[in-house]
């Protein structure tokens, strides 16, 4: 595998809104329909209590930040490079996103990775660059490709090696394997209010960034290569 032609990539996502009550009176016509099958099982509570999950769903969030890396060099020389599109402008961060697939990540030898990125990454990717009206890049495109044409990588599903295990993530296979932890200061269920209550994007790039690291290094050890040493990181503007 030539590490070199893969990107790595990790997206943080948020509810549209800062809260249930913010919502359009049509939105939240739609959010209690979303609603009904997260409440089931839970009585006394209604859609308000459950609107934090409204991030995961590519309708009803938004994408705060992109963080990407791509491994340059060979054995001790090896770097990852890393480079973040994140702001309030989700329109603006996605078409720079996408301005660097088109420019260089376009080509039969060019791969994406993400951790479930088949079933998360990639598809909120592009339900939120259709829904901002921006042409899909193609190495995101699925539609009409056999499977082998497909230029995706995801760490859960290697990792499942042909079984149908439930979801299992990137903080645990990286213990089991020796990778440093991502989890250092938040977790995927705080994003939302961190943006929104403290609207600190810094932390949340920090954050994403630090996934995307993780991730190369359990691809890495997959392959049985050394992981990059925490001086080789580097970030670019």
């Amino acid at each position: 595998m030539n590490f070199s032609n893969i990107l790595f990539l990790d997206i943080e996502t948020v509810p549209q809104y800062s809260s249930y009550d913010e919502l359009p009176e049509r939105w939240k016509g739609l959010w209690d329909i979303k609603a009904a099958s997260l409440l089931r099982g839970r009585e006394g509570e209604g859609p308000a209590s459950v609107y934090e999950r409204a991030g995961i769903y590519a309708e009803f969030g938004k994408i705060v930040c992109i963080s990407c890396g791509c491994l340059q060099g060979d054995g001790p020389e090896k770097r990852l490079r890393l480079k973040s599109y994140y702001g309030h402008d989700e329109a603006a961060l996605l078409r720079d996103f996408a301005g660097t697939l088109h420019r260089h990540w376009t080509g039969p030898d060019k791969m994406l990775c993400a951790h479930n990125g088949k079933e998360f990454d990639f598809p909120y990717l592009c339900r939120r660059m259709i829904i901002n009206g921006i042409l899909i890049p193609e190495p995101l495109l699925i539609a009409g490709r056999k499977p082998w044409e497909v230029r995706h990588l995801d760490t859960m599903e290697l990792w499942k090696f042909g079984d149908f295990k439930n979801y299992t993530s990137l903080n645990l296979i990286a213990a089991a394997l020796g990778v440093p932890s991502p989890k250092d200061d938040i977790d995927g269920s705080q994003v939302g209010p961190v943006y929104w209550n403290d609207g600190d994007l810094e932390r949340i790039r920090t954050y994403c960034q630090k996934d995307v690291v993780t991730l190369a290094q359990v691809l890495l050890r997959y392959h049985c290569q050394p992981l990059v040493p925490e001086e080789q990181v580097l970030i670019v503007s």
